[in-house]
């Protein structure tokens, strides 16, 4: 759910680049086996000056990556390149990374005309509520050539020869529909589609001086996060600048910028039970997937039986990991952790019980 917010501000660059006519290029993870930092769609931004902005691993691969990107954008063609992280040596041109995985990357060129042409489509797109895919060619003629898609037809782009671009939109399209990115055979080329979900939506009931924390780091791992609260001293931009929409009403006013879908994940901690009762109450009628409640055990449960509520497999409260959290920022912590197991769909334990690859 990052790479869309990292593809934004990547592309918020790389649009600004073309505006003073400047090139770059765009590394992008296309596959991983085994042990790897990123996933596919992870992104490096290389700049003419030899300037970076984003990551494909963990800071192991980033420099070899950006000198490959220099002579990418010296040549003006993609390159597709071909890391194995094992403990061999002559492994990733002896680098010696013993991260024991296969990373694939794409090195791609992006020109000045290219930034202000389909890559500004793409950026337009992503302040929309819609997904989107990106295919790009690898290796042929058209290598570094991209065509973007919505789920309403082509959006953008293409390799200007009518039967290429039909394929490739054929893929592009297969692979929005999917809702996973994917490297695939297209007649003769090879094309990475990747595809981007609008990221989920963090709901914030109550805008108190804790709150401020788990806006900034739910915004900080990917979450559009929104704040809600009737005290408007409370609710400033200076407050949550990191926020995307900051929300003046009270739980029981009406709204139609108030998420409440099964994309929306809420946090309710106003301090006060009446008004918890009243966001509790709201929420539990709804899709959201996940109500978290601030507070002990007791005033949960409180809360639940006085509107008449089972906990079910919604309601978190006491909302959180058991991770000894003391202070606004480590229950933050605590609460995003939860959250993103309950997003990827995992029983939150130790990694190093884990006998299969992370991300598998």
């Amino acid at each position: 759910m990052k790479h869309w917010q990292e593809t934004r501000s990547i592309l918020d660059r790389v649009l600004g680049l073309g505006r003073q006519g400047r090139p770059c290029a765009l590394a992008t993870v296309i596959r991983i086996e085994g042990s790897a930092y990123r996933r596919p769609g992870a992104k490096l931004l290389i700049e003419p000056d030899g300037c970076a902005l984003g990551g494909v691993s963990g800071g192991c691969l980033e420099e070899d990556v950006r000198q490959v990107g220099l002579q990418v954008l010296g040549s003006g063609r993609a390159r597709l390149l071909h890391y194995e992280t094992g403990d061999d040596e002559t492994k990733v041109w002896g680098l010696g990374l013993g991260c024991d995985g296969r990373v694939d990357i794409l090195v791609q060129p992006i020109s000045a005309e290219a930034a202000l042409g389909p890559w500004t489509c793409v950026r337009e797109q992503l302040e929309k509520d819609s997904p989107l895919a990106i295919a790009t060619v690898l290796e042929d003629e058209w290598s570094g050539c991209v065509l973007a898609v919505t789920e309403s037809g082509r959006l953008a782009g293409g390799l200007a020869e009518p039967t290429a671009d039909a394929e490739v939109e054929a893929a592009a399209t297969a692979a929005l529909r999917a809702r996973a990115s994917r490297l695939l055979a297209v007649g003769p080329r090879q094309v990475f589609a990747e595809v981007l979900l609008p990221p989920p939506k963090l709901l914030v009931c109550g805008a108190g001086d804790d709150a401020r924390p788990i806006a900034a780091f739910a915004s900080a791992v990917g979450f559009r996060v929104l704040v809600a609260d009737h005290r408007p001293a409370h609710l400033t931009a200076e407050r949550f600048p990191s926020a995307q929409k900051l929300l003046l009403l009270r739980p029981d006013e009406s709204s139609s910028e108030l998420p409440i879908d099964r994309e929306t994940y809420a946090v309710v901690k106003t301090h006060s039970l009446r008004h918890d009762t009243d966001w509790v109450r709201r929420l539990v009628r709804t899709e959201v997937p996940y109500v978290g409640i601030l507070g002990p055990r007791a005033r949960t449960r409180k809360i639940l039986e006085g509107l008449g509520v089972e906990a079910g497999e919604r309601v978190f409260g006491p909302v959180g990991l058991d991770l000894g959290a003391d202070g606004p920022e480590q229950v933050a912590v605590s609460i995003l952790a939860e959250l993103l197991a309950i997003r990827a769909g995992r029983e939150p334990r130790h990694l190093r019980t884990r006998e299969v690859a992370l991300h598998a």
